[in-house]
């Protein structure tokens, strides 16, 4: 299970007792192994060895600084989607080389600080380089960025999302590349959109950007998405345009069932043959996992408050709810859940819905937020489990702590990093006073009407 283990039916994080953790830092927790970060981005890195490629992490699965340092320090680069996520890749260290921007909606401000050597001093931030590229999706995105390099007298580039419309067995809101997508722009119309601005000086848009969704199974919708972008290069190579740079995105599985995703070694066995002779005549390879590294590196820890039993349903309900994890109530996923402290006849072999074991019973596990979408699981098995144990949710270190929000003004849950035999908070758990630190009085801000009318007026 990735470092999370039970010996003796106790559930370990490498060398540390889970219950232990929870008991010195509360619950609910998210938990972080540093040795399986380490070791998936060190699967990807060998298994496109071949490709040379710059793999960047997708800082929207998992954005807590300490994990994006572990990673940059491994070699990585970081894949932001926004001001906030650039913030922290240059916190943790990230070189500007190996940072992309991408997403739908960079504001002006965002594409400023990416284009500078450093953020605004009221940000706090620390001094980095401009970024390697931003992964553009629209015309008038591009022109944006273009005008604001060109009054910053600063030279930037740019990779074209576009979009194959290739169908993909996944859930719709994890579909990225459709025809009807928010996302890139589809073929036709990024034949046009490159031709036109290739020879622009100061956003030299010479790369290819493809990202297909997330959850993906199957190696054949990257074969097909590939080979479309080569015929695309090819296409423009005709016409002395030349692209530099292909970003294949991310989008490969996790293990949320065991032996669900195939390893990086068979998405690279299908890939890599179609791009080395490519990356030998000079295109530069760019990837963006995220799920697949950071997923099943991270658990949440959950403390029973009450169990509850209904004339047809039993309701374990426990300290962590959608606003902890809202993957269960936003994509109806699942999540391995079983409890930290178990008899030797109950210790998990696999990750899976329905154990083959003995003295189960069938529960719902939810949270305590005043939704009746609240819940972690529906009719799950699990060992009998009473007021006060330890449940951990599997493959929670992807959109997990990064999707967290404070509904029904509850506090953010604290993180922690194991490390060998040592166990390491890397973010605080939030207080009352966080909940209102920007409400009191003191840090309100007025805005008069009637004085900015008069202050027009003059």
């Amino acid at each position: 299970m990735d470092h999370f283990h039970y010996v003796g039916g106790e559930l370990y994080c490498q060398q540390v007792r889970l219950s232990e953790v929870a008991a010195e830092f509360g619950t609910p927790l998210y938990v972080y192994s540093r040795t399986t970060l380490e070791e998936h981005y060190d699967r990807f890195a060998q298994a496109f060895a071949p490709l040379d490629p710059l793999i960047c992490f997708a800082a929207k699965a998992c954005s807590n600084i300490e994990v994006l340092r572990v990673l940059v320090q491994r070699g990585a680069g970081i894949d932001v989607v926004s001001g906030g996520e650039l913030h922290r890749a240059r916190l943790a260290g990230c070189p500007g080389e190996r940072i992309v921007f991408a997403g739908v909606g960079k504001s002006d401000h965002e594409v400023r600080e990416a284009l500078t050597t450093g953020t605004p001093p009221s940000t706090g931030g620390p001094p980095g380089e401009p970024i390697r590229t931003f992964n553009v999706e629209s015309e008038q995105e591009y022109e944006s960025i273009a005008m604001a390099a060109r009054s910053l007298g600063v030279r930037a580039h740019a990779a074209l999302r576009v979009n194959p419309s290739i169908d993909l067995k996944t859930h719709e809101y994890l579909h990225t590349a459709a025809r009807d997508a928010k996302f890139g722009v589809d073929m036709h119309h990024a034949r046009t959109l490159l031709r036109k601005f290739h020879a622009e000086k100061h956003l030299r848009l010479t790369g290819l950007h493809v990202h297909l969704g997330s959850l993906i199974h199957d190696t054949r919708p990257y074969v097909q998405a590939i080979n479309e972008c080569l015929t695309l290069i090819d296409e423009l190579a005709s016409d002395g345009i030349r692209i530099e740079s292909l970003d294949i995105g991310g989008g490969f599985g996790a293990d949320y069932v065991t032996g669900e995703a195939m390893p990086a070694a068979e998405y690279a066995r299908a890939i890599v043959p179609l791009l080395e002779q490519r990356v030998r005549n000079g295109l530069k390879i760019i990837l963006e996992p995220g799920r697949s590294i950071a997923a099943n590196a991270g658990v949440l820890l959950t403390r029973v408050m009450f169990v509850k039993r209904g004339p047809q349903k039993k309701f374990v309900i426990v300290d962590a709810g959608m606003n902890t994890l809202v993957r269960p109530a936003l994509y109806d996923a699942f999540h391995f859940i079983w409890p930290a402290s178990v008899s030797p006849q109950h210790e998990p072999v696999r990750r899976q819905s329905s154990p083959d074991m003995p003295g189960l019973e069938t529960a719902d596990v939810v949270g305590p937020i005043c939704e009746s979408g609240d819940f972690l699981a529906k009719d799950r098995l699990l060992p009998a489990v009473g007021r006060g144990e330890l449940l951990s949710v599997f493959t929670s270190g992807a959109y997990g702590m990064a999707m967290a929000s404070r509904y029904n003004s509850h506090p953010l849950p604290a993180e922690v990093m194991i490390e060998g035999s040592r166990a390491r908070l890397v973010r605080r758990r939030e207080d009352y006073r966080d909940l209102v630190a920007h409400e009191l009085p003191e840090t309100t801000q007025i805005f008069d009407g009637r004085t900015a009318a008069r202050r027009s007026e003059t």
